[in-house]
């Protein structure tokens, strides 16, 4: 199944100039969806992955599945102030200003087996502070895993030290 007939790109949205790749027909059809997540799963099954870890909210929506197919824990990273129990957090930069992101410190055990999972990997600022997370809290990322790379933004060169997996390039 050629994944990329489920993206439609959609020219100068949120500005002129950028292309917004909308993963929403992919999401909206289960042969699709089904598919891009058994292909995750594969992949995290040869990782010998024990936790899911998924930034919101579009992270939540790629993990999630991956979680339940495997029958392992799905972990939220969230904005800062949206969890409710203490929470390790990072500070990572954006285009214009930074942002906080945190898990809870209980979430992930020293030594687990963590694959990351989002839709996207655009410049790499938030994978790189989830990796960052999930490792003051002792787990070990042995993958990230995404539907779609924007490979001019140059986000893999961030998590390079990092095995990655994207299901299609842009």
């Amino acid at each position: 199944m050629n994944l990329k007939d489920y993206i439609i790109s959609i020219p100068d949205h949120p500005l002129p100039g950028i292309i917004f790749r909308d993963i929403s027909p992919l999401l909206g059809n289960g042969e699709a969806y089904r598919c891009a997540t058994n292909q995750i799963v594969e992949y995290a099954k040869a990782k010998g992955v024990q936790k899911i870890v998924g930034p919101e909210a579009r992270g939540f929506i790629v993990g999630c599945p991956v979680a339940y197919a495997m029958d392992v824990g799905f972990v939220p990273a969230r904005k800062k102030g949206k969890l409710p129990r203490e929470t390790e957090c990072v500070e990572y930069a954006l285009e214009y200003g930074t942002a906080l992101i945190e898990l809870h410190k209980d979430a992930i055990k020293p030594g687990e087996k963590v694959l990351i999972c989002d839709d996207l990997l655009a410049t790499g600022g938030t994978i790189a502070a989830v990796i960052e997370l999930v490792e003051k809290l002792g787990g070990i990322v042995v993958g990230c895993a995404f539907l779609v790379e924007l490979t001019e933004l140059n986000g893999r060169e961030k998590i390079k030290q990092y095995d990655t997996l994207t299901l299609m390039e842009f």
